[in-house]
């Protein structure tokens, strides 16, 4: 069975060949977000904890999340399902998949770190591959930096060195910015009050062509019921 382990403190993933089976009996019966003591796998492993995200079978199928069996089934699945991707808006599809229970036929087990152990595992926790961009909203931004809300975060925001093209050399380097989302600015609270103020002018126009619409129909009504009138009293008459 392939393991492949990631770290998130570190951002690595290692794939480890795992062909004994008395190391692998740790994982069998065990679900998908369950956790596992890793110290059967080795020396190097002891201490270490290891939560269970997804597999393969040995055919290719992935492990699916909320199947209790540890056997193949097909699902009816649509958009936000996972295993599954809708080419065509609106597109369902009966799909095969594996259940969330690992066993023998698991020819790839994805798990990643959740409590380091006191060796460093080469590849995987003794080196870090640094983020290749920053945060894009502004809360994150304040929370990374401990900001508060007077603080500016556009001076804060991490900024992405370009490569130089060739034949540019000598030149300055080009950078690049993510614009921020969810940024409050005065431009914003002015927008904001512009929505509101013609909302209210909506509103009250609205108010306004009832009224109005509502007089020239009783005016209407009245009219009516004046012309019934006469015109009943000429035919008594006659």
């Amino acid at each position: 069975m392939k393991l492949n382990v990631a770290y998130p403190a570190t951002g690595c993933q290692k794939v480890f060949e795992i062909d004994e089976e008395r190391k692998l009996r740790i994982f069998y019966e065990k679900r998908m977000a369950q956790e596992v003591d890793a110290d059967a796998l080795g020396d190097e492993w002891k201490g270490y904890i290891l939560r269970i995200t997804g597999g393969n079978d040995k055919q290719g199928f992935p492990m699916k999340q909320g199947v209790l069996t540890n056997g193949r089934v097909r699902l009816l699945l649509s958009k936000g399902h996972s295993c599954y991707r809708p080419r065509r808006t609106g597109e369902r599809k009966r799909k095969s998949v594996r259940g969330c229970i690992v066993d023998a036929n698991i020819s790839a087990l994805a798990c990643i770190i959740v409590r380091k152990g006191d060796n460093e595992i080469p590849g995987l926790t003794d080196s870090s591959v640094p983020r290749r961009l920053g945060p894009k909203r502004a809360v994150k931004i304040r929370r990374l930096f401990n900001l508060t809300k007077d603080d500016d975060v556009r001076k804060y925001v991490i900024r992405r060195t370009l490569p130089v093209k060739e034949g540019k050399e000598g030149k300055k380097p080009r950078t690049k910015a993510p614009k921020i989302q969810r940024l409050v600015t005065p431009q914003v609270l002015q927008r904001k009050r512009r929505r509101i103020a013609q909302k209210m002018k909506r509103r009250v126009k609205q108010r306004e062509e009832a009224a109005a619409f509502h007089k020239i129909l009783s005016q209407y009504a009245k009219e009516q019921k004046e012309k019934k009138a006469i015109k009943k009293e000429s035919v008594s008459h006659a």
